[in-house]
Parts: structure tokens; C-alpha cells; sequence
């Protein structure tokens, strides 16, 4: 196990049992929560997990802010989409959308980054907000590519299509069909873009970017060439976040400008990334798994709690469902003000202050 997660294990006992639920009940999401929506909620949090610790290799590792993430996250799904519409359903097409996505990503993040990384901080944000903006108005206005606003509805190969039917009957209280199949290749496509992730940040390559991060000008002083550094995340995060686009094409069999390139979908990765904790792949899962399902599921919670205080006239109001972003915004403030490090984080320096106590006592 310590190999397998390149040994960066939790180090908190509440950590390692969140982490456990929560990639069981992804792994287990198909017989467990056989309905639609929970599916795609699931869906969801796998490729948020993705997309979210790509970002964290800018953000949380290396310090970069950059605001045109999801413009890679869109590349991918538009890859997959144009080939798949173009040459029909098969895994020629999606082998070679996705082929083009990673290339235009590889040669889009270099120049970004070989051209804007030797700027400072703010700078370098602004450039990629105008870039990601640019990119936008290109998928909405050329339609006869990317469908424009209406985007792109193409057929996935049979065997993930969902009138591919592989048991006659469910087992175990699910229907075994592509659909199911589908959602399989998801879960293990993240979970092998997340363990690749984690070897990356635990490599003598992620210490480089850290130590870039906490100190650019000493990093340069003992002989890292930063630029080259920063360059190279900037690289593998553009890289990463495609691959999250894709999988997200293949799932909702759809590309649109606001299903992967909208300005809401960065605001919701710079969220999550605050809630997991900057600077580590285990806050990517824990935020992506809580932000996803308040997001879809505090609604319906407050729809209840409606019923619950009818007739009360200011809390019947507060408690309406039409509120749901606000309380969610509220949830935020205060996760932000109990966790300034992030839940992992949080939950990594109490084991620690923990330890150290026992260590102390011990030596009494």
C-alpha cells in the first residue's frame, strides 16, 4: 500500500477513513445508488477528483494561479466530441479526439507557460483569463466545429452506449449494461490518473516544485532552473485536466461551452481546493466528494427542512430551496474558517500535535 500511493500516506486515522468511504462508495456507487442521478453524481465527483488535483499541481505545489484550466478541461472534452461526431461511434475516434486534445494541450500550456511563467503571479493570471476567455468565444462562434452554444451530441462506442445490455437481469440491484460499463472506466481511469499524480508530487521533481512554491529565488540559488520547472507543471496539470475533460465527454455523451469551459466550473475547482487543502492530491478527493454532493443533494435536504418549519415566517424563507446557494456559500465561509489549511490539513496537523503529545509523555 505504501508503495501504491508512492508513500504519501494520510498520517490521520480520520483521513484514511474518510479516503476508505469514499473511494468505496465510488467503487461500489453502480449497486449501492442504482438511480440515475446518484450515478451521475458519482460520475461527477470522479472527474472533479481529477480535474480539482490537477490544478492543485499548479496552485498547490508549485504556486501558480492560473484561471485558464478549465480551457484544457474543455480541449479534452471538445477533442472527443469533434472526432467522435466526425468519424462515428468507435474507439478510433476516441483514441484519436483524445490524441489531439493532449497534443493541442502539450503545445498551448508550453507556450503559455515558456511565455507567461516569467511574469509575476498576477500577471501571469490575467494571461491566462484572457486566453481562457479567447478560447471561449472561439467554441461558442465557430458552430460548424464545436456545434456553438448548442455544442456537440455524439454517439460513444457500443459497448458503452446504454441499450448495450450485458446480463438480462441485475445483479445485484443493478442493470450490467454500458452504462454501467461506462461509469467502470471512469472510476479506473481516475483512479490511475490520481495515483500517477500522487508519484509525481512524491517524486525529487514534485520537492523541486514545492520548494519553488515555498521559495522561488533560494530554489534558483541552488540550481534549479524555475522556469523550466514551472513550465513543466504548468505542462503536466494542462495535460491531466484534458484527460478529465475527456472522460467527462464520453460520460455525458455531450460537449458544450458551459458543461466544460464555463468561468463557474474554475470558481468551483478554486473552491474545492480550499475546502481539500492546498498541496495535496487526498484534499482533490475529500473536497471533490463534499463540494459535488452539497452541490446536488443541498437542495433537496432544504426542500425537506421547508416542510419542516412551514408557517414560520422568516425561517420558512431562509430554509426555501431557492436559497441552496445561499447556504452553500455559508458552508464555505465557515469550512474556510474552521479548516484555513483545508479539511486534509486540518486533519494532518492534529495527528501530528497528537503524536507529538504521546512522544512527550512517553519520554516522562
Amino acid at each position: 500500500m505504501k508503495a501504491l500511493l508512492s508513500h504519501d500516506l494520510p498520517r490521520s486515522k480520520l483521513l484514511s477513513l474518510l479516503l476508505i468511504l469514499t473511494v468505496a462508495g465510488l467503487a461500489l456507487a453502480p449497486f449501492i445508488f442504482p438511480g440515475i442521478k446518484a450515478l451521475n453524481v458519482a460520475a461527477k465527483v470522479l472527474i472533479f477528483i481529477v480535474l480539482v488535483a490537477s490544478y492543485d499541481l499548479l496552485l498547490g505545489y508549485t504556486g501558480i494561479v492560473s484561471f485558464a484550466h478549465t480551457m484544457f478541461f474543455g480541449i479534452g472534452a471538445y477533442g472527443i466530441a469533434i472526432s467522435s461526431s466526425r468519424m462515428g461511434p468507435g474507439w478510433d475516434a476516441v483514441g484519436l479526439g483524445l490524441a489531439a486534445a493532449l497534443g493541442l494541450s502539450l503545445l498551448l500550456s508550453l507556450v503559455i507557460g515558456l511565455f507567461s511563467l516569467r511574469v509575476k503571479a498576477i500577471f501571469f493570471a490575467m494571461i491566462t483569463l484572457a486566453v481562457a476567455s479567447a478560447f471561449v468565444t472561439l467554441a461558442s462562434q465557430l458552430s460548424e466545429l464545436t456545434g456553438g452554444e448548442d455544442g456537440l451530441t455524439f454517439k460513444v462506442p457500443e459497448a458503452l452506449q446504454p441499450a448495450t445490455e450485458y446480463l438480462e437481469e441485475p445483479f445485484l440491484g443493478a442493470m450490467i449494461d454500458g452504462r454501467f460499463l461506462s461509469y467502470y472506466l471512469l472510476f479506473f481511469s481516475v483512479l490511475a490518473l490520481v495515483l500517477l499524480m500522487l508519484r509525481i508530487v512524491n517524486s525529487p521533481f514534485g520537492r523541486v516544485l514545492q520548494a519553488i512554491r515555498e521559495n522561488e529565488f533560494r530554489a534558483e540559488a541552488i540550481g534549479y532552473r524555475t522556469v523550466v520547472y514551472r513550465t513543466l507543471s504548468n505542462v503536466l496539470a494542462a495535460l491531466f485536466a484534458t484527460c478529465a475533460g475527456a472522460l467527462l465527454a464520453l460520460w455525458l455523451r455531450y460537449s458544450g461551452p458551459d458543461t466544460s469551459m464555463s468561468f463557474e466550473i474554475m470558481l468551483d475547482i478554486l473552491l474545492i481546493v480550499v475546502i481539500g487543502g492546498m498541496g495535496t492530491i487526498y484534499g482533490a478527493v475529500i473536497g471533490s466528494a463534499l463540494f459535488v454532493l452539497a452541490q446536488n443533494y443541498l437542495q433537496d435536504l432544504m426542500r425537506l427542512g421547508e416542510g419542516a418549519v412551514a408557517g414560520i415566517p422568516v425561517l420558512s424563507q431562509l430554509v426555501s430551496p431557492d436559497r441552496w446557494l445561499l447556504w452553500l456559500g455559508v458552508l464555505f465561509v465557515l469550512s474556510v474558517y474552521h479548516f484555513p489549511t483545508g479539511i486534509v490539513g486540518r486533519l494532518r496537523l492534529g495527528a501530528l500535535l497528537r503524536n507529538n503529545k504521546r512522544l512527550k509523555e512517553a519520554r516522562r
